[in-house]
């Protein structure tokens, strides 16, 4: 099971310390959406360069995926989260991280903005589409099922408000699995974890889950579904890879 996460600059905690957080308990893996979280850091060495105590006072220097993957024995995987202000700016972003980044995802949270990211076969994951009274209906979970598009379920409003903002939270989550459950849209769960303190154990997950009606095989998928799309993509960028169905060969000549 993976999680996505929010990490230094964006988020509050570097890399290394959600790292540490997310194997403690018992993750496979982490999705770090934050842009340039993973950009190596000049003068930056080797996985002993961000030990476990660096990591515990959130001062480790390593951000290269494979030296965090060897120190924590986690998977770090290279993501985007796309929040632009409208579909031709998002248009433009998806197009310039593709190629560059394992897994692409786009804010919702606007009737557009959420259209337009389940009609793209080229973006992994719509995120937050509840978010500032969006919406998603019928005719978006199907474009989400044609596409392959994953629609997230956000456990963090549910987790981390309080009043009459966590029972709104739980009810968009309600009225969000209900229309994914029925259209057969793929989806992903996640916590939305800013800080490493705001990461929750998959049992946790699987305990707000349950609260919207959700049963606990049906969390767990959404948080495997992560590492899902990041081994398709890992796939798809190999060099063997050319079309679904099709790798390149011991046989195999370019031109």
């Amino acid at each position: 099971m993976y999680e996505a996460v929010h990490a230094h600059p964006d988020g509050e905690a570097t890399v290394a310390r959600h790292a540490a957080t997310a194997a403690r308990q018992g993750y496979d893996g982490i999705v770090v959406r934050s842009r340039d979280a993973l950009d190596p850091v000049d003068g930056g060495g080797g996985p002993g360069d961000g030990g476990s105590a660096a990591a515990d006072r959130d001062e480790s220097p390593v951000r290269d995926p494979d030296a965090l993957r060897q120190e924590y024995g986690i998977d770090v995987v290279d993501a985007v989260e796309i929040d632009a202000d409208d579909p031709t700016s998002a248009s433009g972003a998806v197009g310039n991280y593709r190629s560059d980044r394992t897994v692409v995802c786009v804010v919702g949270g606007d009737d557009a903005l959420n259209r337009f990211a389940v009609e793209q076969a080229r973006v992994d994951a719509l995120v937050r589409p509840m978010a500032g009274g969006g919406d998603v209906n019928h005719v978006l979970a199907k474009a989400a099922r044609d596409n392959g598009v994953h629609v997230e379920f956000d456990f963090g409003p549910a987790l981390r408000e309080t009043g009459g903002k966590r029972v709104r939270a739980l009810a968009d989550l309600r009225k969000l699995r209900e229309i994914v459950d029925h259209y057969d849209a793929p989806y992903v769960v996640s916590a939305n974890a800013r800080s490493h303190l705001q990461l929750r154990a998959p049992r946790e997950l699987v305990s707000v889950g349950e609260a919207v009606g959700f049963d606990a095989e049906a969390v767990r998928e959404g948080l495997r579904a992560w590492g899902d799309l990041v081994e398709r993509n890992r796939e798809r960028r190999s060099e063997s890879f050319i079309e679904p169905g099709v790798r390149r060969g011991r046989y195999e000549e370019d031109g």
